[in-house]
């Protein structure tokens, strides 16, 4: 007779039996009574038929055999010492395939032949934890076989093995009951699951899409804690709270410090500023100087100590433009009309709608970058903003003459000059000036890419010569001159220091040469330095790019204007850097750079 198919899936409070007269439940509550409880039996009796042909053939991995954890169970039967309770409703699900290798779904005919092998015992302990729910062993005539817990346990879904300790444990303190009696044909062997409980319910969410998998319900944050809101974010975790009285103590301490401290800073400020009026006055008590000796010849203060020592202290102002047009001479011999000439034909060129759009907006951009906090050239209020705007067409023009186009950053330069200088004045010492060659190859695009390279590796040698520790913390952070030197050299520094510093900084630039660029710039690492040790190269970037939000927040807590110079939030002011730039004279050679150029750029 053909063996009646097992269900896969079986509910744990009816566990079907198959007998000889056919009956499919062996759990009918209107004839059992609950308190002759001998399912072990049955179940035994129902699945105990011999089969010499399959388990003398392949006791490792035939379909009639089963060894769960290679362990043989004790022959004694645990059963639930209590039936008073209600079975699970979850389902108990049992695979079909073994640890090893997996098995055709089909089911495979036998012989029904007898075997000294029996079958695999089933026994249902409903005392056992909830993590045991079915154990299947074979090679024994009883085997242990755990129920889950009442409904609504999380647990109940679980299927795992029952230990051997656990299950010989059981069948000694327990005696078993039958029920009642089955026979069956022999049927495929079955392999029982031994996952655990959160594999069991991610297989139970598989096999039942509409099932959610218990467990508990995420929780969204409501915020900050009370705790968090009292714990304290510097105080070390393994040691106790602070007494009431040693915290205010100590915020007492802090805030004590701190007024100090804006003390500290009010007072090195309002010294400076007195420096900085005293050193104005001096300049202005010497303007009699400098019309005697320095204005017939500008040259004389290279022999002169003194008189260059007075260069370096500031141009006094109605003199500056006067001698900034002596210190750049002529070199490129351009006429008076020479401006005049260059701004008609850009003019031209616009109204025949030649001149590139693309342009027009950079230059447009540039403007209102330019000296912001001065207003003047504001597009709308500037003064001269019309001023500046014709000067830059003019300059792009001269530059398609030598097939180079606008470089944003030229707007700074020019207007400095139109502020010291007329118009016409200013775009020809604009000219001449860019004309040096440290400048001229920071303006001069793709073809002069290997001189700025040679420029940065100059750069490099001075800073690790004066600065070796700020040269090992960017080596650390992989930042190059090229990060910031090239911002401070297009503008001349216009877009980082206030005014008064640039206008000093340009003195001696004029007078000095390209050399004294590197020495601004070294200047300003210098005062900067207390800063640039961030451990994260992008923090360092933005206090590079005078974006540091720290930094910022203060300025704007003390009313500093954030229009001005970029590093001005950082305390870079003309009587600081010039502390920095005249403290680099105990080791600053010119033999230095002098040499540096010849290494590095032989045809200068």
């Amino acid at each position: 007779m053909a063996s009646p198919a097992i269900p896969l899936e079986v509910p744990m409070h009816h566990v079907s039996t198959f007998n000889n007269n056919g009956s499919d439940d062996a759990f009918d509550l209107s004839e059992d009574d609950y308190t002759s409880y001998d399912l072990a039996e049955a179940v035994r009796r129902d699945v105990i038929v011999p089969n010499a042909s399959t388990s003398a053939s392949d006791p490792s991995g035939d379909i009639s055999t089963l060894n769960v954890n290679g362990i043989a169970p004790s022959p004694h039967v645990g059963t639930s010492p209590s039936l008073s309770s209600t079975l699970s409703s979850e389902f108990s699900q049992i695979s079909l395939s073994n640890d090893d290798h997996d098995i055709d779904d089909s089911v495979h005919p036998v012989d029904h032949g007898q075997s000294d092998t029996p079958y695999p015992a089933i026994v249902i302990d409903v005392s056992e934890s909830p993590t045991h729910i079915v154990a299947v062993f074979p090679g024994q005539n009883s085997a242990s076989l755990s129920t889950s817990p009442p409904p609504g346990s999380p647990s109940a879904a679980s299927i795992r093995s029952l230990p051997p300790e656990t299950m010989n444990h059981a069948s000694q303190s327990e005696s078993p009951q039958v029920l009642a009696s089955a026979s069956s044909p022999t049927i495929p062997a079955l392999s029982v699951s031994t996952n655990t409980h959160q594999s069991s319910q991610s297989s139970e969410s598989t096999q039942f899409p509409g099932k959610k998998p218990s467990g508990h319900r995420p929780s969204r944050s409501a915020g900050q804690s009370i705790f968090d809101k009292v714990r304290s974010k510097t105080r070390p975790i393994y040691l106790p709270p602070k007494p009431k009285a040693e915290d205010e103590k100590h915020l007492a301490d802090w805030n004590k410090m701190m007024k100090l401290s804006r003390a500290t800073a009010e007072n090195r400020r309002r010294a400076l500023q007195e420096r900085r009026i005293a050193r104005e006055h001096h300049i202005e008590a010497s303007l009699h100087i400098w019309e005697r000796e320095i204005v017939p010849d500008w040259r004389v203060v290279y022999k002169n100590p003194q008189l260059r020592k007075l260069w370096w202290q500031g141009i006094p102002t109605q003199l500056r433009g006067s001698m900034w047009e002596k210190a750049v001479g002529n070199p490129l011999a351009l006429s008076k009309d020479h401006y005049r000439s260059c701004l008609s034909r850009a003019k031209r060129a616009i109204s025949n709608n030649l001149f590139p759009q693309a342009t027009l907006d950079l230059i447009e951009q540039d403007i209102c970058s330019t000296l912001p906090s001065m207003h003047l050239f504001h597009p709308e209020s500037g003064p001269m903003y019309t001023d500046l705007k014709d000067m830059l067409y003019a300059w792009v023009v001269t530059r398609s003459d030598e097939g180079l186009g606008y470089t944003y950053g030229a707007a700074k330069l020019a207007g400095m000059m139109l502020i010291i200088l007329p118009s016409q004045q200013a775009f020809n010492v604009l000219r001449n000036f860019l004309e040096r060659h440290c400048i001229r190859s920071f303006y001069g695009g793709e073809r002069s890419k290997d001189d700025v390279e040679a420029y940065y590796r100059i750069f490099d040698t001075l800073l690790a010569d004066g600065m070796p520790k700020i040269y090992f913390n960017f080596k650390q952070h992989q930042l190059s001159p090229a990060v910031y030197l090239f911002d401070w050299l297009v503008t001349l520094f216009i877009d980082h220091l206030p005014f008064e510093a640039c206008a000093r900084i340009w003195d001696v630039i004029l007078l000095e040469g390209d050399a004294f660029l590197y020495r601004a710039a070294l200047g300003i690492l210098a005062v900067l330095e207390p800063r640039l040790f961030f451990p994260e190269r992008k923090e360092l970037l933005e206090l590079l790019r005078g974006e540091n939000k720290a930094a910022m927040d203060v300025a704007r807590r003390e009313g500093t204007n954030l229009n001005g110079g970029k590093y001005e939030i950082y305390g870079v002011d003309e009587e600081t850097l010039w502390e920095r730039i005249d403290a680099m004279h105990d080791w600053w050679k010119e033999s230095t750079w002098t040499r540096l150029i010849r290494r590095e750029l032989p045809d200068v």
